[in-house]
């Protein structure tokens, strides 16, 4: 696929192009290092994600994939035409624009997983669609480049990373198959799994981000414009998503899911994408963006799950003051993660807005 903005009028800021840094700061074998460990560490993270996955629930979302499909559309209709116009509109350099672009037509990156557990919502449609977007990035991430590039001219070739597609694709599938696998044959053991998991998913977050950023640091640049899109880009894939999902008369703990899938970016694929198609002078002004991009979403991700604690921390104390014997139920579900989320469904559809009727998956 060939681009190229430097010559086309169509091409957002061609007139704007600065002198690039000289040089981009790496550590190869500590790059190595981590990009291995991460690996092994979202593994183990997927597998203890897994073991809250039904079988029955997940053949439930396969046969009957209508939120499947509203995820994939937000995935690769709103995030790229979001990236594109966000691009066009702030007037960015050209390889900004691209980097932009190439973020937005990236699949669902794991971290939606992680969140979607805290938020309770829908964990088979969470993986489903993961898996499902990843699969479909293999034809939809070139397709849509093409659609929104082809008016540019971009003189690089976008090497399409098929190779981190299809390690992305591993890295879920196995790990997840074989959680689904224990949850079926141990269900009790998978739950001490999960809870363990869940924890070091958070921790997880926490150490990669930062590392990421250290093993990084010559790459960091002062371009508020694209601190300032990094930080909208994700907000908005979260609200269209959600709305979008609510639009197609989905439950709210689908519309939560969605929502999440939709703003979480697979960071690794972008900056490997970047990596394999530019030089290191362009990658300096390039890679602040998926950096900024990273963490921002990360910020949304727990300000989110901290927002919906606090409405379920709420919701609870709400039925408390109204039933008397609530509290020893609350400490029977408490035990039981999906019982506890089966429950918020029921209240939040009482005491927020009726569910909207429509298509549901069985």
């Amino acid at each position: 696929m060939r681009a190229n903005c430097s010559s086309s009028s169509a091409c957002p800021a061609n007139n704007s192009e600065e002198e690039l840094p000289v040089g981009l700061d790496t550590h190869g074998n500590l790059e190595l290092v981590f990009t291995v460990v991460s690996a092994v560490m979202m593994g183990l993270l997927m597998f203890s994600l897994g073991c809250s996955v039904e079988i029955r629930k997940l053949w439930a979302h396969v046969r009957r994939p209508w939120g499947i499909a509203v995820g994939l559309l937000c995935q690769f209709g709103l995030m790229p035409l979001t990236a594109y116009l966000l691009a066009v509109s702030f007037s960015l350099k050209p390889v900004q624009a691209i980097a932009v672009l190439i973020m937005g037509c990236c699949p669902g990156g794991t971290i939606s997983n992680i969140f979607t557990f805290w938020v309770d919502g829908d964990m088979d449609l969470s993986i489903s669609m993961t898996t499902c977007s990843t699969v479909a990035a293999l034809g939809m991430l070139p397709l849509c480049l093409y659609l929104y590039t082809w008016s540019w001219d971009l003189e690089q070739n976008l090497t399409i990373p098929y190779q981190n597609i299809g390690i992305t694709l591993a890295c879920l599938i196995v790990p997840v198959a074989f959680g689904i696998y224990v949850n079926y044959r141990w269900p009790k053991q998978s739950k001490i799994i999960l809870k363990i998991g869940a924890f070091v998913g958070g921790v997880l977050l926490v150490v990669v981000a930062v590392a990421g950023v250290v093993l990084a640091k010559g790459s960091w640049n002062s371009d508020f414009t694209l601190l300032t899109i990094s930080f909208i880009f994700p907000l908005i894939g979260h609200v269209t998503g959600f709305l979008l999902a609510l639009l197609a008369h989905q439950s709210w703990q689908r519309c939560r899911t969605i929502s999440l899938e939709t703003g979480a970016q697979n960071i690794q694929m972008c900056v490997t994408m970047l990596q394999l198609s530019f030089t290191a002078k362009q990658l300096v002004q390039m890679l602040t963006f998926p950096l900024a991009y990273g963490l921002f979403q990360l910020l949304d991700g727990f300000l989110i799950v901290a927002a919906y604690q606090m409405y379920k921390r709420r919701l609870k104390n709400k039925r408390r003051k109204e039933n008397p014997g609530f509290t020893e139920a609350c400490q029977k579900m408490s035990t039981s993660p999906k019982e506890t989320s089966a429950f918020l469904e029921v209240n939040e559809e009482v005491t927020v807005t009726p569910e909207p009727s429509g298509p549901q998956d069985s």
